[in-house]
């Protein structure tokens, strides 16, 4: 297991790291959809709720990467955290996924058919966004904040990383935002929220592999 590896498992869930910064962070993400809660934009709501469960997704296999590796997880934490959750997941990451949903979604076209550049615009922000979130990525791996340490995961070869690291949160989103039935909205989200909960309880809490 790398260094960085062993250090982050050292702190995995350790409270002793509480810092106050976290409360402001909390009520921002409240404030968020309380937000679209008062508006009634429940469609915001319930597509944000979907990339936020697609990213605990993906933190979810990342931790049994290394579980299964013994040597490093395909994106780790290299900084101080307030709470790290999972080997590439930190409260402040989790949070900043919370809003990230309603962000996107907020800037959809109302007309789900509407073109831009030729590209139905659901698709094309999509690709936007992740595009966008891979540039963030490369600049926190330069500042010595995120690890890449797998030649199919850095820097020189950013593909995996627009493939499985954002532009499915995306599409995902809008899917389900776009959908007609509040019903079938519901169940989306509550079907990827409860398979995430299901692999932190049995990987995590039963297993103890993550």
């Amino acid at each position: 297991m790398t260094p960085n590896s062993q250090a982050t498992q050292a702190i995995l869930r350790d409270p002793s790291n509480f810092q106050w910064y976290i409360i402001p962070l909390l009520l921002l993400v409240l404030y968020v959809y309380a937000n679209e809660v008062q508006h009634k934009r429940w469609s915001v709501i319930l597509g944000g709720l979907a990339l936020w469960g697609m990213d605990w997704f993906n933190e979810i296999w990342n931790s049994l990467f290394l579980h299964f590796t013994n040597f490093a997880p395909c994106w780790g934490l290299a900084k101080n955290s307030c709470f790290i959750i999972l080997t590439g997941l930190n409260i402040e990451i989790c949070f900043m996924f919370a809003i990230m949903g309603i962000v996107f979604l907020k800037q959809l076209p109302e007309d789900k058919d509407m073109k831009i550049l030729g590209v139905n615009n659901r698709w094309f922000m999509s690709v936007v966004f992740s595009l966008l979130a891979v540039f963030v990525e490369i600049l926190l791996n330069l500042a010595g904040a995120l690890v890449w340490e797998w030649g199919f995961w850095n820097i020189k070869f950013p593909v995996f990383i627009f493939l499985l690291g954002y532009f499915p949160f995306f599409v995902v989103a809008f899917k389900v935002h776009d959908m007609e039935n509040r019903k079938n909205q519901i169940r989306a989200v509550l079907g990827i929220l409860g398979f995430d909960l299901a692999c932190l309880i049995v990987f995590g809490g039963v297993l103890g592999w993550i």
